[in-house]
């Protein structure tokens, strides 16, 4: 791939609301997002369990109340970080455009679950009351790609929308679908990541497979990507730089396996980012993983990532700061490489991303040269 710029990142996170807050809270190493309690529904159902909430989230005050009341929580986790990703990149302006426009700038993301809060919701009515009692304004959340639609809406982006479904790999593989619009021109400009809601379906669930130790948190994080020659030409701020992209399927041994994440899959998806990026992993000075704690992930990535780098490279988790947010882990993961490269002075980081069920991804980040 040809270097991808980041100019704008529109972060809603357990941290806190926007970039300044996202980057505020990773420096503060006593901030601990999780929580045995939520705003949201009852946890004390689910003995042990502790999730990342965003707490306080309020999308009227970020993009006003116009037409919000039929979105769901995850279309509004969406809104909020799409007009703060294209506000930090300098495309728009309290929601005016001021670079590119609306036949130039798409959105590519990923969500694993889509609204669990809509699906339970309906369902709910369609079963107690009768189906003819079911709200139609809010059938359409039902719809995993109906989120991103309300963003295209919302923010008349115009070039393409795309959602990637791909479990906890589906932000990094996100970028490479991107990376694809971009090359062919469909897009002058993307806004690309992924969003993830809690709800109690999703809690419920993790609870009957025995996987709540993920520690199940929320969010979105759209980053605006756009070839680099162009983002220098109109004067962007570059953050950083998405230079290498692979992703691999190990497929299970088992066809009955719910949950089978590949060491393989994940060592050749990594390997084929540094190959594209032209790196060895000697190049690498930080790991961006997924290591939180619950060892049927842990164990298949901490093996793949021994025997790629060894000892070579520092490896930290994003995942165990901010909890497990699924379709957003990767695109959370890029943000927290570029506020490392800034912090820490990491040159390059690369972002792997192991899905449920033998997929893998990863993407090498690098440090912008001013």
């Amino acid at each position: 791939m040809k270097p991808l710029a980041v100019t704008g990142l529109g972060v809603v996170s357990p941290l806190g609301i926007g970039w300044s807050a996202f980057v505020e809270g990773l420096e503060d190493p006593s901030r601990d997002v999780f929580s045995s309690e939520s705003s949201l529904f009852d946890l004390a159902p689910y003995e042990g369990a502790r999730v990342g909430e965003v707490r306080g989230f309020d999308a009227a005050k970020i993009i006003g109340d116009k037409g919000l009341r039929n979105n769901d929580r995850l279309t509004k986790l969406y809104l909020v970080a799409a007009r703060l990703g294209l506000e930090h990149a300098g495309l728009k302006a309290k929601g005016a455009w001021t670079a590119y426009g609306p036949d130039d700038v798409g959105v590519v993301a990923a969500n694993a679950f889509g609204s669990l809060e809509a699906i339970h919701e309906l369902n709910t009515v369609a079963r107690l009351e009768d189906p003819r009692y079911i709200n139609p304004a809010r059938f359409p959340n039902t719809v995993i790609n109906s989120s991103l639609g309300y963003v295209s809406i919302w923010e008349d982006l115009r070039a393409l929308n795309a959602t990637v479904v791909s479990g906890p790999a589906g932000s990094v593989e996100s970028v490479g679908c991107a990376d694809m619009y971009l090359a062919s021109g469909r897009a002058k400009a993307a806004l690309v990541g992924g969003g993830e809601a809690l709800s109690e379906s999703l809690v419920l669930a993790l609870h009957r497979v025995g996987m709540l130790a993920v520690r199940p948190a929320e969010g979105a994080m759209l980053a605006v990507l756009e070839p680099e020659p162009a983002a220098r030409a109109r004067g962007a701020t570059v953050y950083a730089t998405v230079t290498g992209y692979g992703t691999a399927f190990e497929g299970p041994d088992d066809d009955d396996r719910l949950f089978a994440p590949s060491q393989k899959a994940l060592e050749r998806a990594m390997r084929a980012a540094l190959d594209d990026a032209s790196l060895a992993p000697s190049d690498v000075d930080v790991v961006a993983s997924g290591l939180a704690g619950y060892a049927p992930l842990d164990g298949p990535e901490a093996a793949a990532l021994a025997a790629v780098f060894g000892g070579a490279a520092r490896i930290d988790s994003p995942t165990a700061r901010l909890g497990e947010t699924f379709g957003a882990s990767g695109a959370m993961a890029l943000a927290w490489c570029v506020a490392q490269m800034r912090a820490a002075g990491a040159a390059t980081a690369i972002v792997p991303s192991l899905g449920f069920y033998g997929n893998a991804s990863a993407m090498i980040v690098r440090r912008a040269e001013q």
